[in-house]
């Protein structure tokens, strides 16, 4: 597979995890849903699922960037790779054996939705399991980061960084409000009491699932 099919791969990969984000309830659709039908008005829930998604890009944001400044050092751009699989895959082990949810997310009022989105992102590891495939997107496409300027790189890896984000931030927000918008008017309350699914051991697996992918793909790279 050359660098062109790698990216579109992760590309993709990119936009897969946020449509999987968005119908992931621990992502807050419900909390959508549940503005909705308490102010009996659709537009309450356009409002929260805005709400949502600003939380949301500002937690990917957070995550992504620290990374973009460290590939500042390219020499050492397949150490940082590992280091961010091996970040990864540690989270969703913690996750996996420690099934209790954060207790600040309870203590966040349901008036500050961004906030609340903010911090089950972080709490969850969602901006974390992006950054393997952010930096897998950055090795495609430098072509000499030894003869590059470190501006340069810089400025570069930051567009992508942007881009991933919002990439996966519309992902979220349109697989997870469409999944709202039809709860809220078909399924209503009862599904919310009686439907809820939970997917955290899914979630753990699949942070470590792409912490190894990661670490495979850096192995072959390398």
């Amino acid at each position: 597979m050359d660098g062109l099919d790698t990216a579109t791969a992760l590309w993709w990969a990119v936009v897969a995890s946020g449509i999987y984000h968005g119908v992931n309830p621990g992502m807050g659709w419900p909390l959508a849903v549940s503005a909705a039908l308490m102010d009996k008005n659709r537009n309450s829930l356009f409002r929260a699922l805005i709400a949502l998604a600003a939380g949301h890009l500002v937690a990917m944001g957070a995550i992504l960037f620290p990374f973009t400044a460290l590939l500042f050092l390219a020499e050492w751009q397949r150490e940082i790779q590992i280091f961010a699989a091996c970040l990864v895959i540690g989270l969703g082990v913690y996750l996996l054996l420690n099934r209790r949810h954060p207790r600040i997310l309870a203590r966040v009022p349901p008036s500050r939705l961004a906030l609340w989105s903010f911090l089950a992102a972080m709490a969850h590891g969602a901006g974390l399991m992006l950054v393997p495939i952010y930096l897998g997107i950055c090795r495609t496409i430098a072509t000499d980061p030894g003869h590059a300027a470190a501006a340069d790189l810089m400025t570069g890896n930051a567009k992508i960084a942007v881009g991933v984000a919002l990439a996966h931030t519309l992902a979220m927000t349109i697989s997870g409000g469409l999944l709202a918008f039809g709860v809220y008017h078909w399924l209503g309350l009862r599904f919310l009491s009686k439907g809820w699914f939970n997917l955290d051991v899914i979630w753990a697996l699949s942070l470590i699932l792409v912490g190894s992918i990661s670490l495979l793909f850096v192995h072959s790279a390398g």
